[in-house]
């Protein structure tokens, strides 16, 4: 499966992809109507697509055992589908793959059959191969279905790679995308930087770095590669902190791309969004307690605006940490124009009958 050119266009254009959660009953059973009634709150708040299976779906659903992968992936694509027929510009479906390589290419496989645009690559299940292994792992996942790079940060489960690495990586052809998730402006340098070494102007670098979502997304990177100066530029996101106060997001996706693109200088308000944004983040992902409660916390956000019925995961001992309930009645009264809830209220009953 090679790259779409439409869908190539789109992710360089920069979007708000959210990263999907998965919705529970309390018998921690999926909990079909609410996967549905989510999917359908980001399309309507206006994310160009949705990445499914991915870390805020819970990782946990790649368990062959947990017999979730599939079928999360499988209503995500439908729900997309059913959207597209009344669009003009196609969501994106970006679908998470896991594990070891013959695991990964099977996933990739299932995505390709479900008609996703390319795979977010996890390369958590790879530490302690060498890097020649895990170079040859992606090429081999590359073969199936066009790759979403993916630096998730050590901290929750992630490898450090390399600036060589990435290098390497931005050999393979059927790369897309880079998502930079490593909460460190080191490692997303080098990502960066090794696109430039590269030459691959090509490939669309969002932004997964939370604590440093905005100003990601209003910073030029410009480096010397031989005798030319050549600039980078995130294109959009692909958040977690996104699967919450969506609309919002995108409203704020909007503006960034508006002042990139005008090239004068960053309003003082907007660099004071971002701090409000991170302080967003901070108590949302559980920063405090070593993001032990990032998944609870989104869940908790969703709760409250009644898209979800609980905030459950599939690990009964993975829930808020203690004093986060009371953080995110801060944030939220601190910050209520980053939150959606007006919206939420509007429409939710629509998403909810399907």
């Amino acid at each position: 499966m090679r790259i779409d050119p439409s869908i190539h266009e789109l992710l360089q254009t920069g979007i708000a992809i959210p990263a999907h959660p998965l919705a529970l009953d309390e018998r921690r059973k999926l909990d079909e109507r609410r996967q549905r009634a989510l999917s359908r709150y980001y399309i309507d708040a206006g994310a160009g697509g949705l990445a499914v299976g991915v870390h805020a779906t819970q990782f946990a659903i790649h368990d062959p055992q947990c017999g979730l992968y599939q079928p999360v992936l499988t209503i995500a694509a439908e729900e997309m589908h059913r959207a597209d027929t009344e669009r003009d510009v196609p969501l994106i479906r970006i679908g998470g793959i896991c594990g070891q390589t013959g695991q990964a290419v099977g996933e990739a496989a299932i995505l390709s059959e479900l008609r996703y645009h390319a795979g977010l690559l996890n390369l958590g299940a790879m530490k302690g191969a060498s890097e020649d292994a895990v170079v040859e792992h992606c090429h081999a996942v590359a073969e199936v279905i066009p790759v979403f790079g993916f630096y998730l940060a050590p901290a929750i489960g992630g490898l450090e790679l390399p600036f060589r690495f990435w290098q390497r990586f931005a050999e393979i052809e059927n790369v897309l995308a880079i998502k930079v998730a490593t909460f460190d402006h080191y490692q997303t340098i080098d990502v960066v930087r090794a696109l430039a070494e590269a030459g691959r102007d090509d490939v669309a670098l969002y932004t997964g770095n939370d604590d440093n979502i905005v100003l990601d997304l209003l910073t030029p990177y410009r480096f010397k590669v031989a005798d030319r100066q050549v600039e980078y530029r995130f294109a959009g996101g692909l958040l977690g902190h996104w699967a919450v106060w969506t609309k919002k997001a995108v409203e704020l996706l909007a503006e960034c791309r508006h002042i990139s693109a005008t090239g004068g200088s960053v309003p003082m308000d907007m660099m004071r969004c971002a701090i409000e944004v991170t302080d967003m983040n901070a108590v949302l992902f559980d920063a405090a307690n070593h993001f032990a409660g990032c998944i609870p916390g989104i869940l908790e956000v969703l709760c409250r605006q009644r898209l979800l019925a609980g905030n459950w995961c599939l690990d009964p001992d993975e829930a808020l940490s203690a004093g986060q309930c009371n953080e995110i009645d801060r944030v939220c009264a601190a910050y209520p124009h980053l939150t959606d809830d007006d919206f939420v209220a509007e429409n939710i009953d629509l998403w909810l009958a399907g």
